[in-house]
């Protein structure tokens, strides 16, 4: 019977005690008689983007629509090229590959998993148009060393923080940026009842364009100005991530609190690496990632003490069938070796200290075997 599952959003709603406020939320949209483009979206709309120091939210049905929408309100189409990280989730390609553009692909920095900002220049095409840094598990990426590349270029820069709600970065909160994408996929740091996204940006044009884009291209019914596509969030899951926001500062402290507790009681065991916070970051902890040559063993011997792991990501995105013909096909070896040693453990606000316990003596006695 497992001890300590990876991540269970039943436990979490209610051990966090925010069930009840998800109730009221949809019982109180089902009564209302308006469920779409009403004032539930309008109310987190302007929360949220206040929450990330910003000036418009625009409020999607997905994640990835956020990302796709985007790029086509940026301009990028086909035969453009987009910097993608290597290292991620396919929802962070296939958003270029709908615009029709070609994500190119960027290793992540040695010893870390984010993309490594000195390779962005070597990837840069007369095609590029845009790159889109990934704040990967929780940790942003540099904005300066972004915005720096992206000035020298010419290029748009859209960021993608669906694992990275309440981030910052040098002392600026993720999602304060021109354009900057959210997921808010249950299992997120900020996370609705089914898929939900979000794009939060300073400029007025750009929210606009994302308005009559998630909506059929019109602002008025029936009037269609531009070609668009119907991504609209809908008020039940606009009420309640409004409903769930006010905690998010007070789950992402309880997720660094577990974080420094894996992290203390895993350096110098061997055969782990535990991750790594830069100075001028806010880690979130979306995720809690080692890395091990001995992955298998581990997530077996895991497995046996009743605790749930996950691989965050088994496949590179490049290896992929959906990719197979992607040239021209990259070598990327730091992905491929992640993709061979990352293992994820459980990390949530509901985590209680004697589950947090569970798992250090599990990891520790796990590690201590394999290592001798």
């Amino acid at each position: 019977m497992t001890k300590v599952p990876f991540f269970d959003l039943r436990e979490m709603h209610g051990a966090t005690g925010v069930q009840e406020e998800i109730d009221a939320a949809v019982l109180r949209v089902s009564r209302s008689g308006r469920y779409i483009l009403g004032a539930e979206l309008e109310a987190f709309e302007e929360a949220y983007a206040a929450y990330c120091g910003n000036a418009y939210c625009v409020a999607t049905a997905s994640g990835l629509a956020a990302l796709e929408l985007t790029l086509r309100a940026l301009g990028v189409g086909p035969g453009d090229e987009v910097i993608v990280p290597a290292h991620t989730f396919v929802g962070s390609w296939l958003p270029v590959s709908a615009t029709g553009a070609r994500p190119v692909p960027v290793e992540p920095a040695e010893g870390s998993f984010l993309i490594d900002t000195e390779q962005l220049d070597a990837a840069v095409t007369p095609r590029t148009r845009a790159v889109m840094p990934v704040h990967l598990y929780g940790h942003p990426v540099d904005p300066d060393a972004i915005h720096r590349f992206a000035d020298r270029h010419g290029l748009a820069v859209l960021e993608d923080a669906a694992q990275a709600h309440g981030a910052r970065a040098r002392g600026r909160r993720v999602g304060s940026g021109h354009a900057v994408a959210f997921s808010f996929y249950p299992g997120k740091n900020l996370g609705a009842l089914g898929d939900a996204g979000a794009v939060v940006t300073d400029d007025p044009a750009l929210a606009d364009r994302l308005r009559l884009l998630r909506n059929y291209g019109s602002r008025e019914k029936y009037v269609h100005e531009i070609k668009g596509t119907n991504s609209r969030l809908d008020e039940i899951q606009a009420a309640v991530l409004a409903a769930k926001l006010p905690h998010l500062d007070a789950w992402n402290d309880r997720r660094r609190t577990i974080a420094h507790r894996y992290t203390e009681a895993f350096t110098g065991l061997p055969g782990l690496l535990t991750p790594r916070t830069e100075p001028w970051a806010e880690h979130v902890w979306h995720q809690y990632v080692l890395r091990t040559p001995h992955r298998t063993l581990l997530q077996q011997r895991l497995d046996e003490a009743g605790i749930g792991t996950l691989i965050h990501y088994p496949v590179p995105v490049h290896r992929t069938p959906a990719y197979a013909n992607h040239t021209p096909s990259p070598t990327l070896p730091r992905t491929e070796r992640l993709a061979d040693e990352v293992l994820s453990l459980p990390i949530g606000p509901h985590m209680s200290d004697v589950a947090v316990e569970l798992v250090v003596d599990a990891v520790r006695s796990a590690a201590l075997e394999l290592g001798a």
